[in-house]
Formats: C-alpha cells, structure tokens, sequence
C-alpha cells in the first residue's frame, strides 16, 4: 500500500491532534466498531450497525437459483444447540495488535466466490460463497468474519448448519460434529450491499467501495468480511475461484488468471483462478467500463492493465516500464511468484495504491502524468509487494514493516538500477531526514500501534533499516538475504524473527544488537558510512 502524500501529511496531522481514534473503544484491539471518518478526496459509505444476534431460519437458495433469479427448494434450518467446552472454534487467530482477526480452528484450502452483482452503483449482489477446509481440532461450531447482508442460508457437507451473529462473527454449528483432520465444505447463501467499514489500523475506509459509476476493492487489513465470510487474517492464506457476474457494459478486473468471460447478451460472467495461496485482504474485484491493455512480460508472464473509462489516453505511460520492473525485480529478488500481473486505475480519488495480489490497484490520484518519476516510484512500489507482502505474507500484523519496509526501499532500488547508487544515496539522504524531522509521530518498525498500522515508521524508518543492513553486511549478503528470505517462506508466512535468523544465517553474524536498535529503538539510529545522524 502507497499512500499520495497529502493523505500521509494529513494521517500525521490526525496523530499530532489525536484524532486518529474518533471513537474511542473499551478494547482497542477488537474488531472494528461502527466508525466513519471523512477524509479529503475520499467518499465512503460508513458501515451497518452490527445486527443483532439470531439463529439463522431461512431456507437456503442454490448458486443457479441466485444466478438465474429462480428459487430452488432448500433444506430445512436446524435449530442451534448448546456446544460443549473444548469443541469452540476460536473467535480470533491471537494476532497481538488485533487478537479477534481470523478465527481459528479450520484451515480453508479454497473459496469459490460467485457473485450477481445486480446494480454497480449500489451494489446489490447475491453471493454464494464456497468455502473449502480442514478442521484442525474437533469441532462443534466454528467462525467467519462477515459484516451485513441478509444470510438466506448456510450448509456443511451439504447439510443445513445452525448459525448466529454478533457483529462481525458469524457463528456456524453444524448438524453434525466435524472431527480433527476431516475436510470439510461450508456454503454460505446471502444477499444485500457491501457496506464499506472504517479500518482498525487507520482512519479510512476499506472493503468494497461503491464510486461514481463504478466499484472497487481495497480491503487491507480488515476489508474483506465487507462482501464475502473470510477466514480474515494473513495466517490462513489459500487458493480462490472468483466467479462474477455484472450487468453490460460493464467488466471486472479481479486476482489470478481470466479463464471464462460469457456474455449472454444482457450480463457477462468473468471467472478468474487464483492458483497461489493468497491472503483474504488481497481479493480485489473492480468493476466499471475499462480499457484494457495487455502485455507479454518476461518469462512468458502476461501483464493485464485495467483502466477506466474517462481516463486520460496517456495514462498507459505510468506503467509502460512494468515489464522492465518485472525482469528487475525477479533478478534480485527470485522468480517471480504468480501466473499473471498487471494493474487497475479507477476514475476515482482514493488517494492511495494497494498491492492486491496479481492486480495492483490505484486510484486515479495516484498517477500524476506530469511528474512519471514519481508515479514510476508507487509503480515499484506496489510490484515489489507481490513478493513481500503477497507470496511472503506476515504472520502476525505487528510485522507490518516486512511489508511496507520492503515495499518502499524497493522504490529506492528501482531508482538506483535507472539512475546509479549516487541517486540511490540521495533518496536515503532524503528519507532519513524526514524520518528524523517527524520522528515523534513514528512509531520504530517493529512496533506499530494498533491504531496507527500504516503509519510513516513502517514505511520510511523500515526502508532505512534495509539499507543500513546493506551497508552492515556488504551487498552480496544482502541480496542474497533477500533471495533465501524470498525462497524460504514464498507462498506462506514469515515474521520478523525469521528475517533476523535468515540475515544472521547468509551473513554469517549476530545481529540482534544491530536489528534491536533499528527495529525497536526509540531513536533512529545513526548511519555513519552516510554521515547521518539524528540530531
């Protein structure tokens, strides 16, 4: 995720006001409230107050039905039971800024998501969502994270499950216990509006996004449970199948690999396979007239770019260097993780860039023709999250930085394969200063509130960290630190505890002193190689 730099100036200015929790919580770490904040250029709608909790009785609709608009007989609702100590899926995942995100208990393996979306501009869809997993204890109920919509119905192995809700838990039992190792298929029916929500993390608003004339997906961190039940947290990463119907003339730009567009004269279903494991705050699915632009990258990866009708001609030229990006990033990194890659431009200002997985998506704000150096950097940005952020997903939100840290000096890296390691030494110049002016609204990078995830510490002082590594362990070390952390934990999760064992393996050293003082220090530390120091 890239942020322009007036929506980072004003995060920075909610902090130094205390703004940044406009509605205070009993529990800071608890799933999100009904919250809304307005933001400059941003238009949101605020989330739907929680629905009270009721035992699901409606019969359940097949995925043909909701497609077609016929019901189909459906079986009965069983009613709900008390469930015995032991045999509870968990609420949460235990992560230790937001403990209640994901639930345990199972492991999904695959979502098939198929949904009508009857009006773009106001969302109305039916969903039927096909949720494929493992139990990992013995279970007598289970959670998803989903938020809104009217449930028609939900089956386990093909029986009719019991459930319930209470704000952003959906509590499932089903008619029949399901035992530690058994695989097993959930199939949640519902209808509705995706109502955007305000994030935990940071002020804004994420999940799926109504805009003029069009819809989008942002959903990082806590956005998914807006449109379809999630497994919701990076630890429970798996494969998709996304099956989207919209009405003509209008398209969707989703995740993975475009294997079916089928228009029957009044809509067209697009269906997209996502064959690596991914993250459920990666699902993007956006939806407007666009132009579409397609590439062959190397190694035989195809680039698809979506752009939306009303753009400028030339906005192609942001992202005419994908390719060279690509080859870079692939070289210094390892081979690139996934089937596909491109990028979607909304004709919206929403102020920010997000890596989906496979599918990068900006808003309109964030390509600014006049100034393609600059645009080339967020360009970079977003490519090089595929890697880390998107094949490497953090294992606990806390470790954000392996992220964003990542991310941002890949755009210093970018700079120096174009312009030289004088250009690259300038751009470090220029981060440490700003990070050492505005050190008192940071956070260190291994240490991100929970109210403030996203904030500039991650982003910028995690950069530093990286290159100051750099200059501590020489540059074969390094890049070759980047390669084996790559490799080892492609396709999975990694702390930053598994960064620190993979340096201190490749190099050869301990640094643990040197990793405390960059990732938990109050203060910056200095890089004298640099003559840099705070003041």
């Amino acid at each position: 995720m890239r942020t322009r730099p007036v929506l980072q100036l004003f995060l920075i200015f909610l902090m130094v006001t205390g703004c940044a929790q406009a509605t205070p919580t009993a529990n800071p770490t608890d799933k999100p409230t009904d919250q809304s904040t307005a933001v400059p250029g941003l238009t949101f709608t605020p989330m739907a107050p929680a629905r009270p909790t009721t035992a699901g009785t409606l019969s359940i609709p097949t995925a043909s039905s909701l497609l077609t608009g016929t019901a189909s007989p459906a079986p009965t609702q069983v009613p709900a039971t008390p469930t015995p100590p032991g045999r509870i899926g968990a609420p949460g995942l235990g992560d230790s800024l937001y403990p209640n995100f994901g639930n345990g208990g199972y492991d999904v393996q695959h979502y098939t998501l198929d949904l009508n979306v009857r009006h773009v501009s106001t969302g109305d869809l039916h969903g039927v969502v096909t949720i494929e997993a493992r139990a990992m204890q013995n279970l007598d109920t289970f959670n998803l994270d989903f938020i809104g919509f009217e449930i028609a119905g939900i089956t386990v192995n093909g029986n009719a499950a019991a459930f319930t809700r209470n704000g952003q838990e959906l509590t499932i039992t089903p008619s029949q216990a399901l035992e530690a190792g058994e695989n097993f298929t959930t199939v949640v029916t519902y209808v509705g509006r995706p109502q955007a929500l305000r994030s935990a993390a940071l002020p804004v608003m994420t999940g799926w996004v109504i805009g003029d004339g069009e819809s989008y997906v942002m959903s990082e961190p806590d956005g998914a449970a807006t449109f379809f039940p999630a497994n919701d947290h990076p630890l429970d990463k798996a494969t998709y199948t996304l099956r989207v119907t919209v009405p003509n003339p209008f398209e969707v730009a989703a995740n993975g690999v475009l294997t079916e567009a089928s228009n029957n004269g009044t809509n067209t279903l697009h269906v997209f396979e996502v064959n690596q494991p991914m993250a459920s705050y990666l699902v993007t699915i956006n939806i407007a007239d666009f132009d579409v632009e397609t590439l062959e990258g190397p190694n035989g990866v195809q680039i698809r770019n979506y752009y939306a009708v009303g753009l400028p001609p030339e906005i192609s030229q942001a992202f005419a260097q994908q390719d060279e990006m690509l080859a870079f990033f692939s070289d210094i990194f390892g081979p690139y993780p996934f089937d596909v890659y491109g990028s979607v431009v909304m004709n919206t200002q929403i102020g920010t860039a997000l890596e989906a997985q496979t599918l990068s998506i900006y808003g309109s704000d964030m390509i600014q023709l006049d100034d393609l150096s600059y645009t080339e950097t967020v360009v970079a940005h977003e490519m090089s999250h595929q890697w880390f952020g998107d094949s490497v997903s953090v294992a606990d939100w806390r470790d954000i930085w392996l992220n964003e840290g990542f991310a941002t000096y890949a755009e210093g890296l970018w700079l120096e394969h174009n312009e030289g390691r004088a250009a690259l030494d300038e751009w470090v110049r220029e981060e440490y200063t700003f990070v050492v002016d505005l050190q008192s609204y940071f956070s260190p990078p291994g240490e991100p509130p929970a109210s403030d995830l996203f904030n500039a510490g991650v982003y910028d002082w995690g950069a530093l960290t990286l290159h100051a590594l750099r200059l501590e362990v020489g540059e074969e070390a390094f890049f070759q630190i980047l390669k084996t952390y790559f490799e080892r934990f492609k396709n999975g999760n990694a702390t930053t505890d598994d960064f620190i064992a993979v340096a201190g393996q490749v190099s050869g050293r301990d640094l643990g002193a040197f990793f405390d003082g960059w990732l938990y220090s109050g203060d910056i530390p200095p890089i004298p190689t640099m003559g840099l120091a705070p003041e």
